[in-house]
């Protein structure tokens, strides 16, 4: 009896993992099916309409207060805000309950992580120093969350569940690490009153936090400014997300006892007041008006927002996102080189960069013990993800974005970063595909 109340425990502990994967893995499908699509379409006889449609422009606002911008930046500075925005709050729950709330829980994510962000930009420069593709160094630093956790996913069966939480934190922390890069190094002229209004605004943001303030239609109301001002100011508009997530309430109102006595009472008072009617009478929609607001005092705003974001990023934001940046003309005359110190610097970084980053680290800060393996959890488990963290693509491709003004670069950044992440991938999941077997071998001969 015991055995079976622990195991519906650790089902109901892994439970939220299971569903964030299954999520990632299908969130990642469809990003690769975006990426196709984009190159098809980009290197097809319609070609010119892929860039026409990307470059058309639109007008939001009036007079002196409208912004007018191609569908491209509507999207890279608009509508990636969304992103940035899941990020920073799933940031922000990791660093206050997750496996980033303690520096033992965090160390050898933050360490893998932080090598794997350091070697690639070192690799990279080598190659683009004093060039003009230096500007480029951030790009190899990113990994994208929701391709290297949906192969993770899917090859993933039989693993250690610790090396996917692992690479989850690791994700995260990176995640925080390029939106530091590209608020502080990626920005242009910066304006003192548009910085000033920003500060301002968020000021108020955390005031309403601070007063108790649970309605998210305050903070979105406040977050478009935020994101106006910001975007004024010369900081990328993007971090603007990431900000306003900071500031979302993380706390309950209401515990779990509190909570299950106050849904019991109610349903209870629902129960008894029961009518023939058709219509709820007034005892009963009192008691489902009591209940509702228990359950909205129950969950904190933040897991709430994050929750209703999700599937909107993943399944609409992130493959808009790449449909309008993946598509790179190919071949002809358009000048794309594969030895070009760009896209070498991309692919060496990717490719060679984040698992020998990821490992060294992760071995360096277990030596110091400044942290420690995980129970189960291989080396060579470790090397198989480092080289998933290869996969850059989205977070890469908005860097790329930021770096180059020049078109021709921007696509050798994109030939790297396409090639590198699918390369990274596929040697990911033949290092854990290994993995898996040598594991589930260890396994059997235990039970035995």
């Amino acid at each position: 009896m015991e055995t079976r109340g622990s195991t519906n425990r650790v089902a109901q502990l892994l439970r939220p993992f299971q569903e964030f994967f299954h999520t990632e893995a299908a969130s990642g499908a469809l990003l690769l099916v975006s990426a196709v699509i984009a190159l098809v379409w980009a290197n097809s006889p319609w070609g010119g309409t892929y860039q026409a449609l990307w470059s058309a422009t639109f007008t939001v606002g009036f007079g002196e207060a409208a912004l007018t911008k191609s569908l491209l930046h509507w999207i890279n500075d608009g509508l990636m805000v969304l992103f940035f925005l899941l990020v920073g709050l799933e940031i922000k729950r990791e660093l206050l309950v997750g496996e980033l709330s303690s520096p033992r829980k965090a160390g050898l994510a933050i360490a893998g992580a932080l090598g794997g962000m350091i070697v690639p930009a070192l690799l990279y420069s080598t190659l683009n120093a004093g060039g003009e593709g230096e500007r480029g160094w951030g790009i190899p630093m990113a990994t994208d969350i929701a391709f290297a956790l949906g192969v993770l996913a899917l090859v993933g069966r039989g693993l250690p569940v610790a090396l996917r939480v692992f690479l989850a934190a690791l994700a995260i922390v990176d995640d925080l690490g390029a939106v530091l890069v590209i608020a502080i190094f990626y920005t242009a002229d910066l304006s003192t009153n548009a910085l000033l209004a920003a500060a301002g605004i968020w000021g108020l943001l955390w005031g309403c936090n601070l007063l108790g303030v649970r309605q998210l239609s305050v903070y979105a109301l406040l977050g478009v400014l935020l994101w106006l001002a910001v975007f004024k100011s010369g900081v990328h508009a993007t971090v603007a997300g990431v900000l306003l997530a900071l500031t979302i309430p993380a706390r309950r109102k209401l515990d779990s006892a509190s909570f299950l006595e106050q849904v019991r009472e109610a349903i209870d008072t629902f129960a008894r007041n029961r009518g023939e009617g058709r219509l709820l009478n007034e005892a009963q929609r009192d008691a489902l008006y009591a209940l509702e607001q228990s359950c909205e005092r129950v969950e904190a705003p933040l897991t709430r927002l994050e929750h209703n974001l999700h599937g909107l990023v993943a399944y609409f934001v992130m493959p808009v996102f790449a449909l309008a940046n993946a598509g790179v003309v190919l071949g002809g005359d358009t000048g794309l080189s594969f030895t070009h110190p760009v896209t070498l610097g991309v692919v060496l970084g990717l490719l060679v960069g984040k698992p020998i980053g990821v490992l060294g680290a992760s071995w360096l800060a277990t030596r110091l013990r400044l942290a420690e393996l995980p129970s189960g959890v291989r080396w060579g488990q470790l090397l198989g993800v480092g080289c998933l963290c290869g996969i850059g693509f989205t977070m890469a491709l908005f860097i790329a974005s930021l770096a180059f003004a020049s078109p021709l670069l921007l696509d050798q950044a994109k030939v790297g970063i396409l090639g590198a992440s699918l390369l990274s991938g596929l040697v990911g999941w033949a290092l854990l595909a290994r993995e898996r077997k040598i594991h589930k071998a260890e396994t059997l001969a235990v039970e035995t």
